[in-house]
């Protein structure tokens, strides 16, 4: 059973940090992409930060210079830091798995969502 357990939400004052974790079971952790996304209410889901089983990055442009994610394939984890905080960073922050395989016609593709945590950024 597939398991991406969210922790480090939370309330905090603008200009504050927040560390997100997910926690990963059941997938070989070290050959998925995480990625962390957010949902703000009333908005579409949006890519904030990912990383790749070879350890390259990408951000939002809205977050670049103020979020670092990073993955400790030991401990199965993925990690959000968050500094510099804003209001408009407010939304239920989720942790994705993803892993394509494809060989000549053969594609499948696993993608797997934890259950989100809430990043609430307000004075």
């Amino acid at each position: 059973q597939v398991q991406l357990v969210e922790s480090g939400g939370g309330l905090v004052q603008p200009g504050g940090s927040l560390r997100l974790s997910c926690a990963v079971s059941g997938i070989i952790f070290s050959m998925y992409s995480m990625g962390w996304y957010r949902q703000a209410p009333g908005k579409q889901r949006e890519l904030v930060a990912a990383i790749t089983s070879g350890g390259s990055t990408n951000y939002a442009d809205s977050v670049k210079g103020r979020f670092t994610i990073s993955r400790d394939n030991a401990k199965n984890t993925v990690y959000l830091q968050m500094n510099s905080l804003k209001p408009e960073d407010t939304a239920v922050y989720y942790c994705n798995a993803d892993l394509q395989i494809q060989s000549g016609s053969y594609y499948k593709r696993n993608d797997h969502w934890g259950q989100g945590t809430q990043v609430t950024v307000s004075s």
